[in-house]
């Protein structure tokens, strides 16, 4: 497939003392950047939508019914309990990413893994509408989380095949803001279901929760279908024929990658600043629901809020990749840290009430897609194309580790102090750090 902007050349390089086809494409001229997005481009950002279902189920509604089977068996610390569990889920990509993203850079192999992990989440979703109780509900959702994040580790890779330097910025954002915006569709449905399905159709609750569920999982897998059957890599180390070298040579490729980026200092200093404050980010976002559950607010309010968040998000992460086409990603980032910083703030001294609650939800919507959306684009133009997803490997060790350091620390220090609001607190000595490794990185891509 001839690449979306300006020409595809074929270069040759040295792998693991194997030689191996990489592809290039040239960069895009400015008339190039600001146009139209391309018919692949739209079809990578759809995936964004069907993902993006799961990620707000997650948030809104698995979390209260995690803790309805939590309060059915006696338990009552869900923030804890369902901390425990996203670490556990962000262990298992941050161990496997890198060792599987270094295969998954043999021509061909990437959306193979894509595959995999997409459909493993889709099955789990689908598996968490059985009537379980509530250790084996989360074993399963832990799955599914697993599932999903290893397909987005390719799927985040898959952006420099899609797109070009100049226009990642842009396509990244498009992502994020049409998967907000997007997922709202399939979660109101459920929400539909969840509150009228009792009233007007005499189902059982948590019968009407499971069932969404499978809706879930059905756009998941419906709005997956135009980049499996559209993709192709055109980046790559190896070629079929070179397999068994290349993966004889992963391990290898791993600490020569770690020990590249060692010497990058720029792209070192921002995985760094990387790691804390998508530590912030994540933990909130994972973290909201539950931490408003257990201040007692009314849990319809508490799903309105977010998803009134989702609508926040779409035009804000759009906005956010133009502007950063103006002042740079670095730039916006910066910005995104520093209102992090003022939302774990108001999260641990104000947040009391629904109306609160609603403060917050608007204020995370305005920076969460944008954050997420730059990191991952901004991390794209820092590393070589043909080593992408073995640099995406290591990307993924320092955001879910940073997941895994987040919730771990406001599980445990809530379940010390018997104060969520103190746990939440913790959050800004990340942001802080992040702040301080991003004023001082120099930014390689501003000329």
């Amino acid at each position: 497939m001839p690449a979306a902007h300006g020409e595809r050349t074929d270069s040759v390089s040295h792998t693991a003392g194997t030689t191996t086809t990489a592809t290039t494409a040239t960069a895009a001229s400015p008339t190039q950047a600001g146009a139209k997005l391309t018919a692949q481009e739209k079809r990578w950002i759809v995936y964004d939508v069907g993902n993006s279902a799961f990620v707000l189920l997650s948030t809104a509604v698995v979390p209260i019914y995690a803790n309805s089977l939590l309060e059915a068996a006696g338990q009552d610390n869900i923030v804890s309990t369902w901390g425990y569990a996203q670490t556990i889920a962000s262990l298992v990509i941050a161990v496997l990413m890198p060792l599987l993203g270094s295969i998954a850079d043999v021509q061909g192999m990437k959306v193979k893994f894509f595959c995999g992990f997409f459909g493993t989440g889709v099955v789990m979703c689908c598996a968490m509408a059985l009537p379980l109780s509530w250790l084996p509900f989360l074993v399963v959702y832990v799955l599914a989380t697993i599932g999903l994040n290893g397909s987005l580790t390719f799927y985040d890779s898959m952006l420099i095949d899609t797109t070009t330097n100049e226009r990642m910025d842009r396509v990244s954002s498009h992502g994020y803001g049409w998967g907000y915006i997007g997922s709202t569709v399939p979660f109101l449905v459920c929400i539909a279901l969840i509150f009228g399905g009792p009233a007007l159709l005499g189902l059982d609750t948590a019968f009407c929760t499971r069932m969404s569920f499978l809706i879930t999982a059905v756009w998941w897998a419906v709005f997956t279908i135009p980049l499996l059957t559209s993709y192709r890599q055109k980046h790559y180390r190896a070629t079929r024929d070179q397999l068994g070298s290349a993966v004889r040579g992963t391990f290898r490729e791993l600490g020569a990658t770690f020990g590249k980026i060692v010497r990058n200092k720029p792209l070192w200093m921002f995985m760094i600043a990387f790691f804390f404050y998508i530590d912030a980010v994540n933990t909130v976002i994972t973290m909201s629901t539950s931490y408003g559950t257990q201040l007692g607010l009314d849990s319809t309010q508490l799903v309105i809020a977010l998803l009134v968040t989702q609508f926040v998000a779409f035009p804000c992460a759009i906005a956010y990749g133009r502007l950063a086409g103006r002042f740079g990603a670095k730039v916006m980032i910066l910005i995104a840290v520093v209102a992090y910083m003022c939302i774990v703030f108001f999260a641990a001294f104000f947040l009391r009430s629904e109306v609160q609650f609603w403060i917050l939800a608007i204020l995370v919507g305005m920076f969460q897609g944008g954050i997420q959306a730059l990191s991952r684009s901004y991390y794209g133009k820092l590393i070589p194309k043909d080593h992408a997803n073995e640099y995406y490997g290591f990307y993924d060790i320092f955001g879910k580790t940073a997941s895994i350091i987040g919730t771990f620390l406001v599980a445990t220090t809530t379940t010390l102090t018997g104060n969520a609001s103190i746990g939440v607190l913790s959050i800004a000595i990340l942001l802080v750090l992040a702040l301080v490794f991003l004023l001082l990185q120099k930014d390689p891509t501003r000329r």
